[in-house]
């Protein structure tokens, strides 16, 4: 994955701060997927956010001067987030250990319940998004296993990476826009995202960004 630098602590797992693909991408957000039974926090992922910073600072112009508290419940900003022309990168280390396919299914059901409610549902996307849920099928997320979603600066297209120990890496490119945008929307799609503390992290990041 390019060159690897300094590194951020999440839940006692190095995340670098900066990883190059196509262009450098700086770690401006971090957090964890869990859940809560019987008051017991289990922790399933760390996740860190990967951006072209300058770029997508310059994009979000509008909101300069917002305060964390403001962006947090602003959809509009985060659809500008993701709808930003900039190379973006998720990087997903796996804490407590899980199937593939639960994983998977809990991506197509929030990808597709995304897709319904904005009329995008055809028949193209059910196919890209078969595919996803087949790729996550046969992976088993060990402990430090490592997922990634490239997202290049060409919209509509979605590079999903899988590594765990004593395996290859396996890799799925989605090519269906309306797919690759709601998976971005997964993690991105503030109040109704996937990881809350991950969407607090940008609010609070691109708050201190675009006051400095």
């Amino acid at each position: 994955m390019g060159t690897e630098m300094a590194t951020v602590q999440v839940e006692g797992i190095p995340f670098p701060q900066e990883i190059t693909i196509n262009k450098p991408l700086s770690l401006l957000a971090n957090g964890i997927t869990d859940i809560e039974i019987h008051f017991l926090q289990i922790k399933y992922n760390a996740i860190g956010v990967y951006l072209e910073k300058d770029n997508v600072l310059a994009h979000l112009e509008s909101w300069k001067g917002k305060k964390a508290e403001e962006l947090v419940q602003d959809d509009g900003f985060f659809h500008a987030l993701v709808s930003a022309p900039v190379e973006k990168l998720f990087r997903i280390v796996v804490i407590k250990e899980i199937k593939g396919s639960q994983y998977g299914v809990q991506l197509e059901s929030s990808v597709r319940d995304r897709l319904v409610s904005v009329d995008k549902y055809e028949d193209e996307e059910e196919e890209s998004l078969e595919k996803v849920t087949e790729f996550f099928q046969s992976k088993y997320f060990k402990p430090n296993s490592v997922l990634t979603f490239h997202f290049p600066t060409t919209p509509g297209i979605a590079e999903i990476s899988f590594v765990t120990e004593g395996k290859g890496e396996a890799k799925l490119t989605v090519e269906n826009k309306n797919v690759a945008e709601m998976i971005q929307k997964w993690y991105l799609g503030g109040e109704s995202a996937v990881s809350p503390t991950t969407v607090k992290s940008l609010a609070d990041q691109f708050a201190a960004l675009l006051s400095a």
